[in-house]
């Protein structure tokens, strides 16, 4: 997991200064409470793309950029986008890239103000236009509107709770923007796996479905999707990872070299 260290405040808001992969990548985020803090997901949904990957990746609801900088840091022959609507998350991106420890990547970094689920003509004026990702990479808000109680800070709410449309913007975002045969990566809550493959449906194929499991034997809390653009292939219900030996125990072997080492996942390819 990250580690915190306390840099001063950006703006009117506390921020931190977190260790990602073994300190390979640094990435200023909003201190706790005041936003939403990347951690354990945003390192799978990097580790989870293919290692031959090339081109441009978009990430989709980057906040921070924590998944985006982790992608580039494990991935050199890559170029990626961070895309959000939250400027105060974009403008901390920004200042990551400016830290020495994140020099090996930051310049095939960009960032990009956009509503992610604003209609199409909008989204193209801000600059997501058809084809323009080779993969995408995601992990949207884990909530439907009403399911939880909403954050009294409004950037942790847009974070944490879709709006009433759910997962059907992100999907339609994720298609238009993709170049033909493009591939798209993402995680979400485990139970929320129906609403995966519903926004999914005769839009992308050859979905991989990838479980996480917090401890041997426990169900499932997240499960990373693999899935191609416009593609045919059938669904595949792959093994999945342990995150932890135990309840509150440390990470499993695999865990760690993930979380630290910058390992990606060894997931068969279609």
């Amino acid at each position: 997991m990250p580690r915190p260290d306390d840099i001063p405040a950006v703006g009117q808001a506390a921020t931190t200064r977190d260790a990602f992969l073994g300190g390979r990548v640094q990435v200023l985020q909003p201190a706790r409470g005041g936003g939403h803090r990347s951690g354990l997901d945003a390192v799978y949904l990097a580790a989870a793309v293919p290692g031959d990957v090339t081109g441009h990746v978009i990430d989709l609801g980057s906040g921070a950029g924590a998944a985006g900088f982790c992608l580039a840091a494990r991935l050199g022959q890559v170029r990626v986008t961070l895309v959000d609507r939250d400027r105060t998350a974009l403008a901390l991106a920004r200042g990551a890239l400016e830290l020495a420890e994140n020099s090996a990547f930051a310049d095939r970094v960009a960032v990009m103000e956009a509503d992610i689920t604003a209609r199409g003509k909008d989204r193209h004026a801000a600059g997501l236009v058809p084809a323009l990702a080779d993969h995408v990479i995601m992990n949207p808000p884990y909530y439907l509107d009403g399911q939880v109680r909403m954050s009294p800070a409004n950037a942790r709410a847009d974070a944490h709770v879709l709006d009433a449309r759910g997962l059907e913007p992100w999907a339609r975002t994720a298609t238009d923007i993709l170049r033909d045969g493009g591939s798209l990566t993402l995680v979400f809550r485990a139970d929320g796996l129906d609403q995966i493959l519903t926004a999914l449906h005769s839009r992308f194929g050859a979905i991989d479905v990838i479980p996480l499991y917090p401890r041997a034997g426990a169900p499932a809390t997240r499960v990373l999707v693999r899935a191609l653009r416009a593609s045919r292939a059938p669904l595949r219900l792959l093994p999945g990872f342990v995150v932890h030996e135990g309840a509150g125990s440390p990470f499993t072997d695999h865990a760690s070299a993930v979380m630290r080492d910058g390992a990606g996942l060894v997931i068969p390819r279609r």
